[in-house]
């Protein structure tokens, strides 16, 4: 079954709270967006202390866009974080090995993120051992309302062709039209931004998007 994680991007825990609470009840999963100002521009939020203080049923998945994620990967292994997610780009590949050593070790999925112009060649050592791959479907990551980039089509038909178990997840530009390409192209899951923070009633878009 296809999932819609609804991507918060925000600036502090209030904000964080404020959107988790927008979609409850019509999400099992979010994904949050972490930022450093280094591996992209924007800087968000990013204190994993906040999270027992979190009110929220929901699943959280965390979008690392940060140079070095191995510098901080241990903080964020709480018990309302599911799934992390982390850009291939942005450490060597000993890091990544150890960031997803560490990671299973603590009984969260791992998975790894790969932009718009990394081939999927780079997963060959790693497939085996994560639980999903993230592809962005965008040129500029890190801001909502970027326009879809339709290169990740024949990638995640390559990606499904040579790993037909993965996960595979897409990220970035998502509208009701590029849903369907990606979804037809064999994506489980799609991390939704601004179509559905901007639109005007969130939960009834959320649905929408689940109709698909």
């Amino acid at each position: 079954m296809n999932e819609i994680l609804p991507a918060i991007i925000s600036k502090d825990s209030d904000e964080l709270q404020e959107k988790l609470d927008k979609v409850d009840g019509v999400a099992g999963w979010v994904q949050i967006d972490i930022m450093d100002g280094v591996f992209v521009p924007p800087v968000t939020w990013s204190c994993p202390d906040d999270l027992d203080q979190i009110k929220t049923d929901l699943h959280l998945e965390m979008h690392f866009m940060v140079q070095n994620p191995e510098d901080q990967i241990e903080s964020w292994l709480h018990k309302k974080v599911k799934r992390i997610l982390v850009h291939e780009e942005s450490t060597d590949h000993n890091n990544i090995f150890k960031i997803i050593d560490t990671v299973k070790s603590a009984g969260i999925e791992v998975g790894l993120v790969l932009k718009i112009e990394t081939q999927i060649s780079v997963l060959e050592g790693f497939i085996d051992k994560i639980d999903a791959v993230q592809l962005m479907s965008i040129d500029k990551i890190g801001y909502y309302g970027q326009t879809f980039d339709a290169r990740v089509i024949p990638k995640i038909l390559s990606l499904r062709e040579k790993f037909p178990s993965v996960k595979i997840e897409v990220d970035g530009g998502i509208n009701f039209e590029s849903a369907k390409e990606v979804l037809k192209a064999g994506a489980d899951r799609l991390a939704i931004g601004s179509s559905i923070f901007k639109s005007e009633n969130i939960k009834e878009t959320i649905k929408k998007f689940q109709s698909l």
